[in-house]
């Protein structure tokens, strides 16, 4: 049985938007068709990783580790059709930052946990 919690929330979250801007980019050909699909493959297996028990390193932290440093390079190189960032990264990022970061427990919010 899965206990709902904040944190679970976001991490589900952010990987949901993660999933979603990783469609749209290959869908829409924003970007860069690698970057979109490594932010696919960390997303999906960050949300299964919540679900299901993998091996020993591999872990939600890890694909979420992955998952962020996808996610800061798609900001840093933007897509020739792209003329502005994507609100959905931005908040994907935001999301994943604020999971990597309670797992590290360098950020601690009361009530969250």
């Amino acid at each position: 049985m899965i206990t709902l919690s904040w944190l679970f929330i976001i991490t589900i979250l952010a990987a949901a938007l993660a999933l979603f801007d990783g469609i749209s980019r290959l869908s829409g050909r924003r970007s860069n068709s690698i970057l979109a699909i490594g932010e696919l493959l960390f997303a999906a297996l960050m949300l299964l990783s919540i679900f299901f028990a993998f091996p020993a390193p591999l872990g939600t932290f890890l694909f979420s580790l992955l998952l962020e440093i996808v996610l800061v390079l798609m900001l840093l190189i933007r897509g020739t059709g792209a003329k502005g960032v994507s609100v959905v990264t931005v908040i994907a990022l935001i999301l994943n930052a604020v999971v990597l970061l309670i797992a590290l427990g360098w950020l601690t919010i009361p009530g969250l946990g």
